[in-house]
């Protein structure tokens, strides 16, 4: 048969490009409309007590970060302005080649991403009061992701676990705050979040949904950011708990807060629903099934056999639990402890195939310099998996490495090998994604904790 239209993720993802779509554009009008009174960001930053220091770009960079790149590479900075020079976590002007900022952020000395926008000059005009101010700035940012949520319907009857503050999506580059009923997990993966934490669990605690707090900062990643974790100070609010139930899209799970990233991805929450429209009478093969989320919901939408493969056996553990908790048959739905290359090699040889493939391996290329490693690691899955893809089948294939999407790599990867793309997914805007890739431009918007999802047919 064919596959069924796209129904719950480009509902969700199209109200989201839309209200921030116009918010943008409401952010323009007003700016254009504001005061002449209204200090420039160089009049605050004048009157800073603590006197403000500047990275200036790159001749030719500018527009890049005026168009919304949240994250000022290294190889982007011309000269840094200031002495003493800044440290990581200052709060620091960003200027154009004649040195008129363009917006401000947070430095770090050590990271790639030397300076993490917050605000741009324009959007000053319409909150002075956020402008060299993090306090306000993230009180102001965290209400309206709330709000954002909560006129998409977040949290419901049916759903209480979600993703409330996106990264980038949200405007808080490196700060992911995800909601499992009235546990707040906060995962850190900058510098500047780990220096405001308890700011930022202030403003969380402000809001009614949310009793509990854990904070799990992301270690790989801060120590690219340069931070000594033998000094990473434990936030007060950690709950000892290391299990809680939640639901989405009507199905249940147990999370395990021990686990990868928050203990859920709930950036994947779409695309789960929409396997769960399109799996009836189908076979389904979930590749890095974690603790099968996306193996559940196919088994839960009819498939007539699933197989979720892993190499984690407290996740596979997990993932049988949530069989049992959602009442599925255990007759239709198995997990395999084996690594994914080694099972797909075998199952390729013995010419098995399945109607729908979900590749969602974990983080292969966290930094830059391991890039070249990592493509091809992600070409060999890739390929595995559209040789088990029936012909007329999807597969569904999945990155959350920031530096994959970022350079462009993963999206060329699958351009070479000729498939029908039908569907570009992120936890960001759509139409923000679809016009990058239109374009044949990198991704420029992703975070590392971010899934980007492509949904490919092969040819019948």
């Amino acid at each position: 048969g064919r596959w069924s239209p796209i129904n719950c993720s480009r509902v969700v993802d199209c109200a989201t490009a839309i209200m921030l779509l116009t918010g943008r554009l409401m952010l323009r009008s007003l700016s254009v409309a504001s005061s002449p009174s209204t200090p420039t960001l160089q009049e605050i930053a004048s009157n800073h007590h603590a006197g403000v220091a500047k990275v200036v770009l790159k001749k030719g960079k500018t527009q890049l970060f005026k168009d919304g790149s949240p994250m000022v590479y290294s190889g982007a900075v011309d000269r840094v302005i200031g002495r003493p020079p800044p440290t990581t976590g200052d709060i620091v002007l960003v200027a154009d080649g004649s040195e008129k900022p363009i917006g401000w952020g947070f430095y770090n000395s050590t990271s790639m991403f030397r300076v993490r926008l917050m605000q741009l000059e324009e959007e000053t005009a319409q909150d002075p009061s956020s402008a060299l101010n993090p306090d306000k700035l993230l009180e102001t940012r965290i209400a309206a992701a709330a709000m954002l949520r909560q006129n998409l319907g977040l949290p419901s009857a049916h759903t209480n676990a979600y993703r409330l503050v996106n990264s980038e999506g949200d405007r808080l580059s490196g700060l992911i705050v995800d909601i499992f009923g009235d546990l707040a997990v906060i995962a850190s993966s900058a510098a500047w979040v780990q220096m405001y934490q308890h700011q930022i669990m202030d403003c969380l605690s402000r809001l009614n949904i949310i009793k509990r707090i854990s904070w799990r900062p992301t270690v790989e990643i801060l120590k690219e950011e340069g931070l000594d974790l033998s000094d990473l100070k434990k936030p007060d609010l950690i709950i000892p708990q290391t299990r809680v139930k939640v639901m989405e899209n009507q199905m249940s799970y147990l999370i395990s807060l021990d686990g990868q990233k928050t203990g859920f991805y709930a950036d994947q929450r779409e695309n789960r629903c929409f396997l769960s429209t399109i799996s009836e009478g189908r076979r389904v093969l979930d590749i890095c099934c974690y603790t099968g989320g996306f193996a559940l919901n196919a088994a839960s939408g009819g498939a007539l056999d699933v197989i979720g493969v892993d190499t984690s056996l407290p996740a596979l553990q997990l993932a049988k639990e949530n069989v049992a908790l959602n009442g599925l048959d255990p007759r239709r739905i198995s997990f395999l402890r084996q690594d994914a290359t080694e099972f797909m090699k075998a199952a390729v040889s013995r010419n098995e195939s399945w109607d729908i493939v979900i590749l969602d391996p974990p983080k292969l290329a966290p930094r830059k310099k391991v890039l070249k490693n990592a493509s091809g690691m992600y070409r060999n899955l890739n390929y595995l998996a559209m040789q088990l893809t029936k012909r007329g089948g999807l597969l569904m294939t999945c990155s959350c490495s920031g530096a994959m999407t970022q350079s462009g790599m993963f999206f060329r990867i699958l351009q070479s090998m000729k498939r029908r793309l039908i569907d570009v997914f992120s936890g960001l805007p759509a139409l923000r994604v679809l016009r990058q890739w239109l374009g044949g431009k990198s991704l420029l918007f992703v975070r590392q904790e971010q899934h980007v999802t492509i949904r490919l047919i092969l040819p019948i």
